[in-house]
């Protein structure tokens, strides 16, 4: 009888899950609607350029923290990485080559990353504080490299990477998908990706089931913190210079994302198509309030109220 009952309480929440998956498709094609009617400029070919341009550096930074989430943490210091490894990325060009100068933002962000990791695997810290914590070294070591705005002295770092194009798609997005497509392999089809999506269901139960639960954690974070150095390098190539006050907020809009496309705060729902979905949702609401000329501090008002909406109704009861 017991079994009967939670088979039909797991039944209704996953039909909860699902009914809140349709209210954000729906709300995104209301969206696309709304666009289409009220801006001439919105379908434009320069204006969807710009769309996929801007979602890049969200949508690395929400693979990251899709990873954290999935395992019931957060990562609240991948803004201040986005910040120093754009600006290391741009900066040590003037010293090294640019690809030794990416390569080295590059592992600063997974050094950041490990720092979170090891903290919160070996010491058992709470992924929020260990991460607030980072968030505040890392955003000082930034502006400790300089406090001034870097530009490159590469002209290919701009061209190759933040303007270039594969075709008619800007080259940075098509970036952003091939690390879309290889992490939705990570979490379905390896065995390091089903073990991390199952810490997040039940630790205990995945410790007791043999898999190192620590490495597994130092791993995501890892990610998160290479996916952000991604983000801020791809960044920096797009707007052609970096600024050491770069990432500030930027968590909160990967937390949305996350959240918007299933995610569960606390672990145990989440995926990489789902997260997309997120992106591509705030990243029209963005480009709509720009259009509009919206001040940002309405913006974070709204984003705010996205973010409560979305883990509301993906609330576990």
């Amino acid at each position: 009888m017991k079994t009967q009952a939670s088979l039909f309480e797991k039944t209704l929440e996953i039909a909860r899950l699902r009914w809140s998956d349709f209210v954000f498709i729906g709300i995104f094609v209301v969206l696309i609607l709304i666009s289409s009617l009220i801006s001439e400029t919105f379908f434009t070919s320069r204006n969807l350029i710009n769309i996929s341009r801007q979602i890049v550096t969200n949508g690395l930074i929400s693979l990251g923290m899709l990873i954290v989430i999935l395992t019931g943490g957060v990562d609240l210091s991948v803004g201040s990485i986005v910040a120093l490894c754009g600006i290391m990325g741009t900066g040590l060009q003037k010293q090294i080559p640019m690809p030794l100068a990416i390569l080295a933002a590059l592992v600063v962000g997974i050094a950041a990353g490990s720092a979170n990791g090891f903290f919160i695997a070996r010491f058992k810290l709470q992924p929020f504080i260990v991460t607030l914590a980072t968030m505040g070294v890392v955003r000082g070591a930034t502006y400790v490299f300089s406090e001034t705005p870097q530009t490159p002295t590469n002209p290919a770092f701009r061209a190759l990477l933040g303007g270039g194009f594969i075709g008619p798609v800007p080259t940075a997005f098509v970036i952003m998908l091939v690390f879309f497509v290889i992490i939705w392999i990570f979490l379905n089809r390896t065995i390091p990706g089903r073990a991390i999506v199952a810490i997040g269901g039940n630790e205990e139960a995945v410790r007791l089931a043999g898999i190192n639960v620590r490495g597994h954690l130092l791993l995501t974070y890892i990610l998160s913190g290479l996916f952000a150095g991604i983000a801020g390098v791809l960044l920096a190539s797009r707007l052609g210079i970096a600024q050491p006050s770069f990432g500030a907020g930027f968590e909160l809009d990967a937390i949305a994302a996350v959240v918007i496309g299933g995610g569960i705060l606390g672990g145990g729902g989440g995926g990489a198509i789902g997260t997309f979905w997120g992106v591509l949702i705030l990243g029209v609401i963005d480009n709509l309030l720009n259009q509009f000329n919206v001040q940002s501090y309405y913006q974070q008002i709204i984003k705010g109220l996205i973010i409560l909406a979305a883990v509301l109704s993906r609330r576990k009861k």
